[in-house]
């Protein structure tokens, strides 16, 4: 077995390759064959750094003498299959990189040339309810550098369950030299269920009515191989799923029925949330009901929503090689929008279902009569003096403590649907009104202050619209934290977690008056009111008709000269 450290030639018609690299490793090797024949290595082991991804750590496999040459896979940590790769030219390379993690990662591959006429017959298409297969020349041993595939397939609406009876290959800690891999499903480059080699009688069983089998030896230390029977099993009809997800700005429920998940095999006491300390109640049913913040939910931020994520994990147990050893259900609840998206993934056998609803933040707006927001206005409509200052309070109620609220836009309207016209009090954080003051955030509430105003002409009542945007607290960059944002520098991408709230109507006291529900008023206010001796009365009735007379000429005049338009004022005390 060669070692080279970092990268080689290679001509040799055979060669196995025990590699061994550290950190921020650049290496390549390039095979070349000098006869008429192709090319095949065997990737039969690879351990990269832990949590490496593809970006960072892999190798590379080409089909020519460089890496410019067409690429014929990739083989990351996560790959799900022993790569078995060909060349179609006279020269195939592949080059490892890794991160600059500290950490001695291991590889092992092997290479030989090869010939059709030198290939030996064996693998090939196995159909029926049942059947049996052996290694090449079984009991008598394997031949040198055998590659067989036998694809397996039974009638739908059935599983395989596939039994070693005699099982003898090269004994190997890691299976690198000779081996038989199993995939669920026809291919081989995904659903790797298990590689075995030495003294053994495994087994294996599907998730479908397809499996694969893949023979790999190499040249020396041949045994007798194996023999093995497969049968298929008829999977009952699907069930559907029978659970649900409900979500709320405090917690998340999970409902599962007894019977449903009787269908998949388990029952109340395989389950288990991240926080095992965290039961169900069992009743009919199987219900975990929880704060966001607890039993090990986990909170990610990502720039586009803030999801809340829980799993909980079934386990069953039995000696039989599967696909998956476990059943996760993945629950999720996802604050983007508008809305609370609910969304439940459940995995078995590499199968995902999902149910989803929706639901919305829990966000109110509220008046107060001081800035202390201890005391809100509850009557409705509510009505206020001429040029009076107005505490607005936008509340979130979650459970969370590391959410805050931030008043991104608010805008005014006499019609309660906000059609035109509206007027902006705040825009994109921006105070656009220069009566408005808004105070720092302040964990689940934004606050905001602005001085009475209506619609002059024919509209006595104003709603307010607030746009709010939620933010993680721990983010010390978040729309929350920036404040006034111009047209010209918004993040389009930091206004995704909003909703929205109404209030209103505001409406003058004095219009109060002049609708007749004086009652509404003090009794100290309606004494102010004179009590005119009846000549004068008349009197001044006369003058005022004549006034108004004036006043409604000059307006008309001036009507006819400008062209009328709806506007936004603040109120000036009579």
């Amino acid at each position: 077995i060669g070692t080279p450290r970092c990268g080689a030639s290679l001509n040799q018609p055979s060669k196995a390759l025990a590699i061994e690299l550290n950190a921020d490793a650049n290496c390549i090797w390039q095979i070349q064959r000098t006869t008429d024949e192709t090319i095949r290595a065997i990737f039969s082991y690879f351990q990269f750094a832990p949590s490496s991804s593809c970006e960072t750590e892999s190798i590379k496999v080409y089909d020519g003498p460089s890496t410019n040459s067409t690429l014929l896979g990739q083989i990351c940590s996560d790959t799900d299959a022993i790569p078995i790769l060909e060349s179609s030219s006279d020269s195939l390379t592949f080059l490892i990189t890794t991160n600059s993690v500290v950490f001695t990662r291991n590889f092992f591959v092997f290479y030989y040339f090869f010939s059709e006429t030198d290939a030996v017959n064996c693998g090939g298409e196995l159909t029926g309810p049942n059947g049996t297969f052996t290694s090449p020349n079984y009991p008598a041993a394997h031949p040198e550098f055998t590659y067989c595939i036998w694809h397996i397939q039974t009638d739908k609406n059935s599983k395989i369950n596939l039994q070693f009876q005699d099982f003898f290959l090269e004994l190997d800690q890691n299976c690198r030299f000779d081996f038989v891999a199993v995939y669920d499903g026809p291919s081989t480059n995904t659903g790797l269920i298990g590689k075995v080699c030495g003294r053994t009688q495994p087994s294996f069983e599907s998730s479908s009515n397809t499996i694969t089998v893949v023979l790999s030896t190499d040249d020396s230390n041949s045994y007798r191989g194996f023999s093995a029977e497969y049968t298929s099993i008829p999977l009952p009809a699907p069930v559907q799923p029978d659970a649900s997800l409900t979500c709320s700005s405090d917690s998340m429920t999970i409902v599962l029925s007894k019977s449903y998940l009787a269908s998949l095999g388990y029952d109340e006491t395989q389950l288990q949330l991240n926080d095992p300390s965290c039961r169900p109640v069992v009743t009919d049913s199987i219900v975990f009901s929880f704060p966001l913040t607890s039993c090990g939910t986990t909170k990610q931020d990502d720039g586009q929503s803030i999801t809340y994520t829980n799993i909980v994990s079934l386990s069953p147990t039995g000696n039989v090689i599967t696909r998956q050893k476990s059943l996760e259900i993945i629950a999720k609840c996802k604050m983007e929008n508008n809305s609370t998206v609910e969304i439940m993934y459940i995995t078995k056998n590499n199968i995902i279902q999902n149910i989803t609803s929706v639901g919305r933040y829990d966000v109110s707006i509220s008046f107060y009569d001081s800035d202390s927001f201890s005391n809100p206005i509850l009557e409705s409509p509510y009505y206020i003096d001429l040029n009076e200052t107005i505490f607005t309070q936008v509340s979130l109620h979650s459970t969370d403590p590391n959410l805050l609220v931030f008043v991104d836009t608010c805008i005014a309207s006499p019609q309660p649907d906000f059609g035109s016209p509206t007027y902006d009090l705040i825009r994109s954080g921006c105070n656009k009104d220069d009566t408005v003051v808004t105070y720092p955030p302040l964990e689940h509430y934004g606050r905001f202050k602005f001085n009475a105003f209506r619609f002059l002409r024919y509209f006595p009542s104003v709603y307010l619209q607030c746009d709010v945007v939620i933010c993680d607290s721990n983010d010390t960059d978040s729309r929350c934290t920036r404040g006034c944002i111009s047209r010209q520098k918004r993040d389009i991408s930091s206004y995704l977690w909003k909703t929205n709230a109404v209030v209103g109507p505001i409406r003058l006291k004095r219009d109060l008056r002049s609708a007749g529900h004086s009652e509404s008023l003090t009794k100290a206010e309606a004494e102010e009111t004179p009590n005119l001796q009846q000549h004068s009365f008349y009197t001044l009735s006369f003058v005022v008709l004549i006034s108004n007379i004036i006043i409604v000429v000059a307006v008309i005049l001036k009507y006819h000269k400008h062209q009328a338009g709806y506007g936004y004022q603040k109120l000036q005390s009579s």
